[in-house]
């Protein structure tokens, strides 16, 4: 195994927690949504007035998905540049996530006031456990996700090319899997599914033909490895989950909507610098936010980069990052459902408080497609 596999082994680790725990829907106990209700938490400031009339929001914190690498590029900057402390903050503090626990469980125990997660954890946690929570934008236009094989060995190019090949799925991850062989006219019977580790060496040694990926990952560590990979996108083909969503309760966009929208507008401007510098945000992501991780700078640089197009696109050109249409609203619902998740839009997204943002600062709209 090369040694840039071995750089990347953190983030392989992390995609298989995603893949397990963001794509089966973990569900948050009804503990945690007790908690939420009787704990009031340190960082739900609702907001107050300096002497200069100017908002003061004091300290909140924000839940990462997972370890802090190139992901949080965004927040990076909006940390660096002042961004938070300029929308009224005195500091918005920046949590790495665990395998022990979701973005949900700790907005709703009130450890956080916004969760960065997905549409398949977010609406589980709805469903099951009636937990008050809402989307309120998205960062990742497009979920990651892909079907990874290798041209050397059997190149699955197309939904065609995927009948009567054997697929790694990593341990209860296959519910987005069958989700997407669904959404294609396709059942697990038209595939082998086989048990994957959370590495994509499956693959380079014959043990499978594909195995269920990160676009923005897997492909550049066997590229690495000397192979060249072959991607099919399940965004592109019938299951556009958006993902690294902003979650937050239904409390928080009651009582602290001004509070809300000072936040989105900081991470808009940091998203914005992260998107037009990768090299900067794997900068931070490497020597600063993710010291402790050992990740590779070159690497970094290329998922900066890998990442743009799954921030950026046309519909963001247009409307603004974080933005969705009615049409990728219906899209994830119905991506949802072909999980077997039944959830109305109005239940799970909430888009007005960025709509209001970027009516009252149009100028935060900033063409960023290539």
């Amino acid at each position: 195994m090369s040694s840039s596999f071995q750089a990347g082994k953190n983030l392989v680790d992390r995609r298989g927690f995603l893949r397990m725990a963001g794509l089966t829907g973990i569900a948050v106990g009804g503990a945690a949504v007790l908690a939420a209700c009787s704990s009031p938490s340190s960082t739900s400031v609702a907001g107050s007035a300096t002497a200069s009339g100017a908002a003061n929001y004091g300290t909140i914190a924000l839940q990462f998905s997972w370890i802090k690498n190139i992901e949080f590029s965004g927040e990076y900057f909006a940390t660096e540049k002042g961004y938070y402390t300029d929308a009224g903050f005195d500091a918005v503090t920046l949590l790495a996530g665990g395998s022990q626990t979701t973005a949900e469980s700790v907005v709703l125990s009130g450890q956080a006031l916004v969760g960065l997660s997905s549409p398949s954890i977010t609406a589980p946690s709805i469903i099951n456990e009636q937990a008050p929570l809402k989307i309120i934008g998205a960062t990742y236009q497009k979920n990651p996700f892909c079907l990874l094989s290798l041209k050397e060995k059997t190149p699955i190019a197309t939904v065609a090319d995927l009948k009567g090949k054997t697929v790694a799925v990593n341990p209860g991850a296959d519910g987005i899997f069958k989700g997407f062989l669904t959404a294609n006219g396709l059942s697990s019977s038209d595939v082998t599914m086989v048990a994957a580790q959370y590495s994509a060496s499956i693959i380079e040694t014959g043990g499978a033909d594909a195995y269920l990926a990160y676009v923005n990952d897997e492909p550049y560590l066997v590229q690495a490895d000397g192979f060249t990979p072959v991607i099919l996108s399940l965004a592109d083909n019938g299951l556009p989950l958006v993902a690294e969503t902003f979650t937050v309760t239904q409390d928080s966009i009651d009582t602290k909507r001004d509070l809300l929208k000072a936040f989105l507008v900081a991470e808009i401007k940091g998203w914005t610098d992260a998107i037009k510098d990768p090299n900067q945000s794997a900068d931070y992501a490497v020597n600063k936010y993710g010291k402790d991780q050992g990740l590779d700078l070159a690497e970094q640089v290329k998922e900066a980069n890998g990442q743009i197009p799954v921030v950026v696109t046309a519909e963001t050109d247009t409307n603004g990052l974080f933005t969705m249409s009615d049409a990728l609203i219906k899209a994830n619902i119905d991506a949802l459902g072909a999980m077997g998740y039944t959830i109305a839009a109005t239940d799970l997204f909430d888009l007005t408080l960025l709509k209001e943002v970027y009516a009252e600062n149009p100028s935060l709209i900033v063409p960023l497609a290539s």
